[in-house]
């Protein structure tokens, strides 16, 4: 019988050269400790809204938005950069994980208004961050190409 959850982490991780596995790795540990950097600089009193991971998230979004332009259409052959900066720089800088545990916190000390507040801005922003990353490298794009051809 055939799996129908697909292939198990074991056999995509045997499957997956090991430059994309140093790439993501690498990456990873750069983008973690981006990230630390924003909770040292701007630390979360309890019951507030946290800017760090805001900001992680928001800034990560912009930046996904920009390199996936840029990994799409204007070097897409290029076989690592996604492992190392998308998977592993961006994918270790933002944080789902930390924006859920704040909405928690929130939650569970009563602050319900922050709570939803945080989701949905923190959720909001990103999203509309990676759409004007998108929507601001493809206008540099189309500039860039213009200037060539004159």
């Amino acid at each position: 019988m055939p799996d129908e959850q697909g292939p198990r982490l074991s056999q995509v991780l045997r499957a997956t050269p090991g430059s994309a596995l140093l790439a993501v790795s690498i990456g990873g540990a750069i983008g973690a400790l981006a990230r630390y950097s924003l909770t040292v600089a701007f630390p979360m009193e309890p019951g507030s809204f946290d800017i760090a991971t805001f900001t992680a998230n928001v800034a990560g979004g912009l930046l996904i938005g920009v390199l996936m332009v840029i990994i799409t259409e204007v070097a897409p052959g290029t076989r690592l950069v996604r492992p190392f900066l998308g998977v592993g720089v961006l994918g270790g800088f933002t944080t789902f994980s930390t924006y859920i545990l704040d909405i928690g916190q929130a939650a569970n000390a009563g602050a319900t208004f922050l709570a939803l507040t945080f989701a949905f801005a923190t959720m909001a922003a990103a999203l509309l961050s990676a759409a004007v990353g998108m929507y601001a490298a493809r206008r540099l794009l189309v500039r860039h190409r213009r200037k060539e051809t004159e």
